[in-house]
């Protein structure tokens, strides 16, 4: 079986050099977040005009690697481990927005492509809502191309093996595939998405909660450099933790908007939403291409901006929520 070892653990450095190796970190880490926040300690962190794609520095020839994503990477800032665990805790990063900032909102509208007429109405949403397109459908490449003409960012909704056994789709990513096998399925499933900007998983409670199989998806991410929306079908989901080891932006969505498909179980699921966004500063929605979502969807988003809200994309969503994350984390440190 494969049990790559960077997920459980990194090499050790001696005693008194960790130590010394904290001070000079959380030294860094005080003076990069007073002057500008998170986005100041990664630079601070790695020069400017770095490679774009993902930097590792092996300190003091002990093989410990601290990566951050910058640049072209979408999703921004990637924290070092030590500030990566706040994310697996976001409900308690309830205070990390800067007072007087609108909350936050990103909406991403997933299963886009078998149904064209209604992808097509997703399509027609504010350009900030997040499109996630089926890479199994016949007319994926073509609504890719369409959706970013119009503004949007785009995802392929990637198949991966449910608990349940339901059939995900072809070429889903299955937890008995061999590494290689997976990575041969998701290069499969990304060329048929031209354009996009990362992957979320469609279905996925067995595969994202196994790390040894996440380790090569969240690898060929990173070579592309492209981001990991969890669509958290799983309480036990991994996918934050694997994709932040492999130097990949990754957060979790916060609310499914349409578990109860009717048009008061929709609205209820976006009041539930903005009051995650007032908590947190940000927050994140999944969306089906139903009747109703794609209406109570379209009228929110007309609305937002008087409400005293602001959309976003995912990737300045995942950016913002790893920023709140850690300057949390610090002030928790304290």
């Amino acid at each position: 079986m494969y049990r790559p070892r960077p997920i459980r653990g990194a090499e050790r450095l001696p005693r008194g050099l960790m130590q010394g190796a904290n001070v000079a970190f959380w030294l860094l880490t005080v003076v990069s977040v007073v002057v500008g926040g998170a986005p100041v300690l990664a630079h601070a962190i790695v020069p400017s005009g770095a490679d774009a794609a993902q930097t590792s520095d092996a300190r003091a020839g002990a093989g410990v690697r601290l990566r951050v994503a910058l640049g072209d990477f979408p999703g921004g800032l990637l924290p070092p481990r030590v500030l990566t665990a706040a994310l697996e805790r976001p409900t308690r990063a309830r205070a990390a927005a800067s007072p007087g900032m609108s909350p936050k909102v990103a909406i991403v509208i997933d299963d886009l492509g078998p149904d064209i007429p209604h992808s097509r109405i997703a399509i027609g949403l504010a350009r900030a809502v997040t499109l996630s397109i089926l890479p199994y459908a016949d007319a994926a490449p073509a609504l890719a191309a369409e959706a970013q003409r119009h503004g949007h960012e785009v995802l392929v909704h990637e198949p991966m093996q449910a608990l349940s056994g339901a059939y995900a789709g072809p070429l889903a990513l299955r937890i008995d595939l061999p590494p290689d096998e997976i990575r041969n399925r998701l290069r499969a499933s990304l060329s048929r998405v031209p354009g996009a900007i990362g992957i979320n998983n469609h279905m996925g409670s067995a595969f994202t909660q196994d790390e040894e199989v996440l380790v090569p998806v969240a690898e060929e991410l990173a070579s592309r450099h492209l981001l990991f929306f969890d669509s958290r079908t799983t309480p036990d989901t991994r996918v934050v933790e694997v994709a932040h080891a492999s130097g990949v932006a990754s957060a979790e969505r916060d609310v499914f908007l349409d578990d109860v498909p009717t048009a008061d179980g929709v609205r209820s699921q976006l009041a539930e939403l903005e009051a995650r966004a007032r908590r947190q500063g940000v927050a994140i929605a999944i969306g089906h291409p139903h009747e109703v979502t794609l209406a109570a969807v379209a009228a929110w988003c007309r609305q937002a901006q008087a409400r005293g809200y602001t959309l976003i994309p995912i990737s300045e969503a995942i950016r913002l929520k790893t920023d709140y994350a850690a300057r949390f984390s610090l002030a928790e440190a304290k």
